[in-house]
Parts: C-alpha cells; sequence; structure tokens
C-alpha cells in the first residue's frame, strides 16, 4: 500500500510538471482609451465608434489584469457591459467616488482574486482629493492586491496617470508612488502600469527603474513585439520610438513576452485608430 502511495504521489508531481506553461502566465496590460469629448466626435474619433473596437480588443487579448486611463463613468458602464468577463476598481479623481477619470483596474475573476484594494492622490494630501504640486489636473493611482488561481502567487498591482505638464508633479509622484508601493506591497512582487506622460529618455522613468522595486518590461521580455512607440495622436501612419505607456515588474518576474498593439479598424472614411495611445500587453511568470 505504502508503495502504490509513493506511485501516485509520483505521477501526481510528474503530471504537474507537465502542464503547459501558460497555466502559469499572468497576462497584464495597460491602456489609455482617451476620455470621452464632443470635440473627437467632431474629427470621427467618437467614444460611441471607439469602444467597441478598444472592447473587442481586449476581449480578444483576454488580459488577466489590466490598468485603463482616462477612464469617465459613462465610458466604465460602457465598458462593463461589453466586458462581461471582467469587473474593476477604481474610483473617479475628482471626489474619490465617480467624478472624473478613473484610472481603473479591470480583471477577470476567473484567473485572479481580488484581495484589497485602495487609491491615493498624486498630491501633498494624498489620503484626499486634490491637485499636486505644479500639476495640471488631479492625478490618482488605483492598487489592487491580487491572488492568481493558477500559481496561487499573490502580487499587487498599481495603475496611474501622471501629469502631463508639471515636471514638478511627476517627480514628486513618482517618489510617493514607490514609497507606497514599499509601504503596500512589503516586498511582495508588483506590477505598475500607467501613461506616465515620460518615455525612456527622461529622468523619472530613470527614477522608477533604477529603484530597485521595478523593471521595465520592455528591456527584458524574452519576445517582443514592438514596432511603434506608444502614443499615436489617432495618427495611424505616424511613427515614434518613445514609450510613454509604460509596464513595470518586479525584477524578479519573468518577461515572457512584450508588444505594443498597433491595430487599427477601417471605416467608410479610412483607417481609424480605437485611441490616441497604443495598448500594451505583456506576459509574465515567476
Amino acid at each position: 500500500m505504502k508503495h502504490l502511495k509513493r506511485v501516485a504521489a509520483t505521477a501526481l508531481l510528474l503530471a504537474a510538471a507537465c502542464l503547459p506553461a501558460g497555466a502559469q502566465e499572468l497576462l497584464v496590460g495597460s491602456y489609455n482609451i482617451r476620455y470621452r469629448n464632443s470635440a473627437d466626435s467632431v474629427k470621427g474619433n467618437g467614444w460611441e465608434r471607439r469602444c467597441p473596437v478598444v472592447c473587442d480588443l481586449i476581449n480578444f487579448m483576454r488580459p488577466d489584469v489590466f490598468g485603463a486611463q482616462e477612464v469617465l463613468k459613462a465610458q466604465l458602464d460602457d465598458m462593463e457591459v461589453a466586458l462581461p468577463e471582467y469587473a474593476h476598481i477604481g474610483v473617479g479623481r475628482d471626489d474619490g467616488r465617480t467624478a472624473g477619470e478613473y484610472e481603473a483596474i479591470f480583471f477577470r475573476p476567473a484567473a485572479v482574486k481580488l484581495l484589497e484594494e485602495g487609491h491615493f492622490w498624486l498630491s501633498e494630501t494624498p489620503e484626499k482629493p486634490g491637485r499636486g504640486w505644479d500639476a495640471a489636473c488631479t492625478r490618482i493611482c488605483t492598487w489592487g492586491k491580487f491572488r492568481s488561481r493558477h500559481s496561487r502567487r499573490t502580487f499587487y498591482f498599481f495603475n496611474l496617470h501622471l501629469d502631463h505638464v508639471g515636471v514638478v508633479a511627476r517627480r514628486e509622484s513618482a517618489r510617493l508612488v514607490l514609497e507606497r508601493i514599499r509601504e503596500i506591497a512589503k516586498g511582495a512582487p508588483v506590477i505598475l502600469t500607467g501613461d506616465f506622460n515620460v518615455d525612456q529618455r527622461d529622468e523619472i522613468y530613470t527614477r522608477f527603474v533604477g529603484s530597485g522595486l521595478l523593471k521595465d518590461s520592455y528591456e527584458h521580455a524574452r519576445y517582443r513585439f514592438a514596432e511603434n512607440g506608444t502614443f499615436n495622436s489617432f495618427r495611424p501612419e505616424s511613427h515614434t520610438d518613445g514609450r510613454i505607456d509604460h509596464v513595470f515588474v518586479s525584477p524578479a518576474m519573468d518577461v515572457l513576452r512584450y508588444g505594443v498593439l498597433t491595430g487599427g479598424y477601417w471605416t467608410p472614411d479610412g483607417l481609424r485608430l480605437p485611441s490616441d495611445h497604443y495598448p500594451v500587453f505583456t506576459a509574465l511568470s515567476w
């Protein structure tokens, strides 16, 4: 009987070792979906036209978790309907409830379990709404603690949108975010996504990758598909090597694949893009 038990245990170990690698992967992403406004509609880039494309892309890629930026409440409601596999966390940046843009974190409950959630403002008063330093807008960071249902690993996911004007605000926000990552994650694996409004040549980028807490998934990917930068201004023909949308991860995480997805959609008046930013996706493992 003992021999049979040993054989059974060995068989279980071998079966686990032969599981497909994808079962242990975590697919994450970052997508600035562009806030809904009437000026875009006049130019043919209205949210009502873009929303189905944005959501079809997400449903096709099926990331386990992704950070979305510039999401207004009405857009959040639309995405809830069009992304039936997903739940989300986050609050409006203007009042901590529903006003203003969300830096929402979407996740598939079938893939990951939400354990904790929170947010803080990128300002001198992080616990309440307010504009920080020389920022042009109120800015917020959303975070969640998750457990992968496949690997049983626990990790933290932070999502933000740094200011597009304030240099001091970006610098101080980076300092604050790194400080909060240390306090909240306490050494656990971390993923940080967002529109940082700076590319890989900027001092703010260097602050994150030089912190010892994070590395750039682009730089460390085994396989990479990134034929363009991440900001496109709704111009399919534009080219840049600047990446202002980043996925930073803990040094211990293995970056299997990284991609900037530059696909558009055709309309009677030509090729259009679903946002003025391209989405970024990366496959990770521990």
